[in-house]
């Protein structure tokens, strides 16, 4: 037995003795969320295979919350459990492009190379408080600068591991904790934490240790300071500093979203002979660079939305310096990277990338219809670092949402996401997205 999975074992053992007393029981709260998911990945550059991905899935979404204990310290426990069904796929359109290792679009492969009918999990946290600082320790959906969950398909992606938050002191959030293990949104299976360039499903390399840190604090109504830590072991070492400023104008609001990112490379990341080994990032490097395949990253962004009325309209830089793609936490089934530029298909994150961003958005409850929002973006990347040539790319995407205000079906939401992606440095795509979601409150 691991150490996270005795440390959970012994907070379960405490919460049976006392799961009785206090809120636990009269504070805890159970949901159920329907999901109904629908892609369709069009590849148009017809000589890469896959020339096109579909597939159409139904997800639960099990979501229960436990009050705590009576006491000076407090226990309580959250499960979350996942369960997607297949509705509709095929061999041809699931597309498998590495290994079983690794599933399709949606859903995990089986060993003939199709879609497996359903797959799911079940994750339990066991969690403390004391005072206003709160311990966790099991099935993770971190949302921090330096880790971020994804959930762009039928269930979401989680990671195992601790986290501790503390508020003691007005206006600072401390947060720190480790991750472990990770399970992919198309995946039962937990496996370990990695990179782009290294995150091959057969001969990659994934580690066990993830540290990170750091806090926000308000420093007044309007301004939010933040500074996180995150360290992959034998990859890499990253600090943020970020700023998020709101000012109420005589006509409208204008917010402000400054990111900046260092990264450096950590353990066999930094050595030739680590590198050697498996240990590599993304990037662009001389056939004869001694530093080749090492993490190192400098990525800033500014991002300005004004809104008014309705009307929110945004406009934002994204600069990536050094030789290396920016690093985050990629297993290579799907995550997120905590980017102005991470958008529906593309994340605009190479070596050297320089990309515009312009957004526009709509809430249609101004003109009568509550509910209704639109948003269409456009990015345009340039200055992609290649061995030859500098290399562009652009997309533009469009979102449509409705949520029923009223009557038996009041909350059953109707998304609708079309993208398109042209790039000189991986495959075009039109992409088509239809999700339905439901959640039913339990407790």
């Amino acid at each position: 037995m691991n150490k996270s999975s005795l440390a959970l074992a012994v907070a379960l053992g405490v919460l049976a003795q006392h799961a009785a007393a206090g809120g636990f029981i009269e504070d805890s709260k159970a949901s159920l969320t329907l999901r109904n998911f629908y892609i369709n990945s069009d590849n148009r550059q017809f000589t890469d295979a896959p020339s096109k991905q579909e597939e159409w899935g139904q997800g639960f979404l099990f979501n229960y919350t436990s009050g705590y204990t009576e006491g000076t310290v407090g226990v309580g426990v959250d499960a979350l459990g996942l369960l997607g069904v297949k509705l509709d796929s095929g061999k041809g359109r699931h597309y498998n492009p590495t290994s079983a290792s690794y599933g399709g679009t949606v859903f995990p492969t089986d060993n003939d190379g199709r879609a497996k009918d359903d797959f799911g999990s079940l994750g339990v946290t066991g969690k403390l408080r004391f005072s206003k600082t709160e311990a966790r320790l099991g099935t993770l959906l971190p949302k921090l600068p330096v880790v971020t969950y994804n959930d762009g398909r039928l269930l979401p992606q989680t990671f195992e591991g601790g986290q501790i938050t503390s508020s003691e002191i007005a206006g600072l959030t401390l947060v720190g904790g480790q991750l472990e293990h990770a399970k992919g949104r198309n995946s039962s299976d937990a496996r370990g934490l990695s990179i782009a360039g290294a995150n091959n499903a057969r001969t990659g390399q994934f580690v066990n240790t993830f540290y990170f840190a750091g806090g926000d604090y308000k420093v007044s109504d309007n301004l939010l300071a933040q500074y996180y830590y995150g360290n992959l072991e034998d990859f890499y070492q990253q600090h943020f500093v970020g700023l998020t400023h709101n000012w109420a104008l005589p006509v409208g609001a204008l917010k402000s979203d400054l990111r900046y990112f260092y990264s450096d490379s950590d353990g066999k990341n930094a050595s030739a002979a680590g590198r050697r080994e498996g240990f590599r990032s993304a990037g662009n490097w001389a056939t004869n660079d001694p530093d080749r395949f090492e993490v190192d990253n400098r990525t800033w962004s500014a991002l300005f939305t004004y809104t008014l009325g309705g009307h929110a309209a945004s406009l934002g830089y994204q600069q990536v310096s050094g030789d290396s793609a920016f690093p985050f936490l990629n297993q290579g089934d799907g995550a997120t990277a905590y980017l102005i530029t991470d958008r529906q298909i593309g994340k605009f994150l190479s070596a050297g990338e320089r990309t515009w961003v312009a957004e526009y958005g709509y809430d249609f409850a101004k003109l009568g219809v509550p509910g209704l929002k639109a948003v269409g973006t456009y990015l345009k990347g340039s200055n992609i670092e290649t061995q030859g040539s500098d290399q562009g790319e652009w997309e533009r995407d469009f979102r449509l949402d409705y949520v029923l205000q009223g009557g038996p079906l009041k909350g059953l939401g109707v998304s609708w996401r079309n993208a398109a992606l042209r790039s000189d440095a991986a495959r075009d795509q039109d992409e088509n997205r239809l999700i339905l979601s439901y959640t039913l409150t339990l407790l």
